[in-house]
């Protein structure tokens, strides 16, 4: 999930703009009003905005934010950005450029916003997925947790040889917590299934993530649920090649393997978007409590849905789905408690 340009030579040429205007979160003078100047905001994508995943998620999550604000805001996105080495540059050129807000969206951000955000106090930097955080930053993340339960819970409905499996990217903190609340899901159906594990250590892994899923599919595993970018790419190629069943994570991917991909989750970033600059607007920003710096998307917030079962196999009976809906309408309303999940590490 989360990556960026090789060369800054690039930079310029794949940039995205859209306009939109709100009060500023570096400058009090940039109030809402017809004379005032518009917010300077930049996304910085570690991929491609089309890649059906993570970057796509937001690409699409921004962007409605900004066609219901086009009169407030100037906006401007630059994608594949990837590598850690690049990330710092990226941002500290758009602070020195005069921007107001800058997204870096993917854990491995966290590091490079910590270091640039000091140097730049009257810039707001969101991060995509992390942990740390300064005063004139915050985090975008997601509920995972919950996420990968109602994912566990229709791989189990689903298997018919008691065998699932989940390939992760890098061990980042929300895919982490993703494939235990996946394994929680799938152990609420059968407390005996046996679930397979694979992290590839990298999200644009596609070959590693389809050797992978080639191995638990020819183990006897029958469906496999990932945490998206290029190596949902290779589980799902796998699924498609062996005519098993896969997960897709993020975004809609039924269109990778339309026989293959039985339903997924949908991240639906705009869900919090909206707060953020709220809180940049009213100008507490910058004073929230450490316990607000962190906005969640989640199943209760419309954040988090899974995606239409698709069962051309016909393995799920009618009642199995009405069961998967009930439990995903049981999380909407905190009716299943899902234990803290923390790494230990």
């Amino acid at each position: 999930m989360k990556r960026i340009i090789k060369s800054m030579a690039v930079f310029s040429m794949v940039l995205v703009t859209v306009l939109v205007s709100l009060t500023g979160c570096a400058s009090p003078s940039k109030s809402v009003g017809a004379s005032k100047e518009k917010l300077k905001v930049a996304l910085i994508l570690p991929g491609k905005k089309d890649d059906v995943s993570f970057n796509q998620a937001m690409y699409e999550g921004m962007t409605a934010y900004m066609e219901e604000h086009e009169e407030d805001i100037e906006l401007k996105i630059v994608e594949n950005v990837y590598e850690v080495a690049d990330i710092q540059p990226a941002l500290a050129d758009f602070a020195d450029q005069g921007y107001d807000v800058v997204f870096g969206h993917g854990f491995q951000f966290m590091e490079p916003i910590i270091s640039v955000s000091k140097k730049y106090p009257d810039t707001c930097f969101l991060l995509g997925t992390g942990y740390k955080f300064e005063e004139n930053s915050a985090i975008y993340d997601v509920d995972l947790e919950s996420g990968g339960y109602i994912m566990g819970v229709i791989a189990a409905l689903t298997s018919e040889t008691g065998k699932i499996g989940v390939v992760g990217g890098a061990d980042a903190s929300e895919i982490f917590r993703g494939h235990e609340g996946y394994k929680l899901g799938a152990k609420s159906i059968n407390p005996l299934i046996e679930i397979q594990e694979v992290y590839t250590g990298d999200w644009t892994d596609t070959a590693g993530a389809y050797e992978a899923a080639v191995g638990m599919y020819d183990s006897g595993v029958d469906v496999i649920w990932h945490s998206g970018d290029g190596i949902g790419l290779g589980v799902v190629q796998a699924a498609v090649e062996k005519d098993k069943y896969a997960l897709g994570n993020v975004e809609d991917q039924v269109s990778l393997g339309e026989k293959n991909v039985l339903s997924g989750l949908q991240y639906k970033w705009e869900a919090v978007i909206a707060q953020i600059f709220d809180d940049i607007k009213s100008g507490s920003f910058k004073t929230l409590s450490d316990d607000k710096r962190i906005y969640w998307i989640n199943i209760a917030n419309d954040g988090l849905v899974y995606t239409e079962i698709n069962d051309p196999k016909g393995m799920l009976k009618e009642e199995e789905k009405k069961f998967i809906e009930n439990t995903f309408q049981q999380l909407k309303k905190g009716e299943i408690e899902i234990p803290e999940i923390t790494q230990n590490k």
